[in-house]
Formats: structure tokens, C-alpha cells, sequence
């Protein structure tokens, strides 16, 4: 596996139990990765918020900028992504000339997947086939695999049908 990738899949999972406050969508950890959208942190679903955290934070180690071809912090902050949903994911990654796959292809570790159900996770193993499941890790979930629920959702490690995936962004060939 590529190293750049590896230092993704290590910062999600440090990540990894993270919850929510006592009111759906909030909690200080949750507004941190909110922090790394346009919007400003309040009560809003967040799984593209943790994705966002994900890249911004990934992006400061030069040796990521250095594979990427981005020659600075400040330009990592100008190019990746800062959308706030999940779908906005794919628009940018069209407007950046990068890798938007359909949901035919088999997903690789450090694919960021979206869902048709408006989600977003990154892509923490390869997936041997289209059969089998694609693991993840994914903010605004829970153990059941619901999106934004109102019973305390958090940084989980999940399995997901093939199925529900509308598109792969892929950072390296």
C-alpha cells in the first residue's frame, strides 16, 4: 500500500470512537471537524465534515504534498476539499481532475466512497471483489450503519454493501 495512504487510514483510525454531545451533530470534536468545511460548525450532519478533517489534517505531512505534487500548506488548503457534503465530494473532485469512479469499480484503500444516501466514508482496505463488502471508517454513523441518527453517532469501522456506493474518489492510480 502506498504510504501516503497508510498515513490516511492511520489518522482515521485514531479517530475511531470519537461521539457526539448529548444533542444530535454537536460535541467538541465534532465542531473540530466541522472546522474543516466552509460552513461553520453548528448542528448539521457531518460525515463529509470528518472526511474534510481527514484531508486538511493529512495534507500538513510534506511527504502527502510531496506525492500529491502540491508544492505548500497553503496550497494543500486552496485545493482539497472543503465541502460539507457528501455529493460535494464528487463535484470537486470532477473540478479537480481527479479520479470520480462509478460504483462498478472495485473500491481501494484511500478511496473516499460516497453513497447514495447522501454519505461519505473513506475506503480502508482493498476490496478483493465487487461481492465483497467495503470496509470503511465514517463519521455521523453508528453501530447499526444509520446515517445521522438521533442516538449519538460517532467515528465507526464498518462493512457496507457495494450497493449503496454511488461513486469512488481515488487520490492515486
Amino acid at each position: 500500500m502506498n504510504a501516503s495512504i497508510e498515513k490516511l487510514i492511520f489518522l482515521a483510525r485514531k479517530e475511531k470512537g470519537v461521539r457526539e454531545g448529548p444533542i444530535n451533530n454537536t460535541g467538541q470534536r465534532i465542531e473540530e471537524f466541522q472546522s474543516a468545511t466552509w460552513m461553520t460548525p453548528g448542528a448539521w450532519p457531518w460525515c463529509a465534515a470528518f472526511t474534510a478533517w481527514l484531508m486538511r489534517e493529512w495534507l500538513h505531512e510534506e511527504s502527502v504534498r510531496d506525492a500529491l505534487e502540491i508544492d505548500s500548506l497553503n496550497a494543500a488548503e486552496k485545493w482539497r476539499c472543503r465541502d460539507a457534503s457528501a455529493f460535494g465530494w464528487e463535484k470537486w473532485a470532477a473540478q479537480k481532475n481527479i479520479q470520480l469512479l462509478p460504483e462498478s469499480e472495485v473500491a481501494k484503500a484511500g478511496d473516499f466512497v460516497v453513497y447514495d444516501f447522501s454519505h461519505i466514508g473513506l475506503v480502508i482496505k482493498d476490496q478483493s471483489s465487487q461481492a465483497n463488502s467495503i470496509m470503511t471508517i465514517e463519521g455521523n454513523t453508528n453501530g447499526k450503519g444509520e446515517r445521522d441518527s438521533t442516538g449519538g453517532d460517532g467515528v465507526w469501522e464498518k462493512a457496507r454493501a457495494p450497493s449503496l456506493t454511488k461513486s469512488y474518489i481515488r487520490l492515486f492510480a
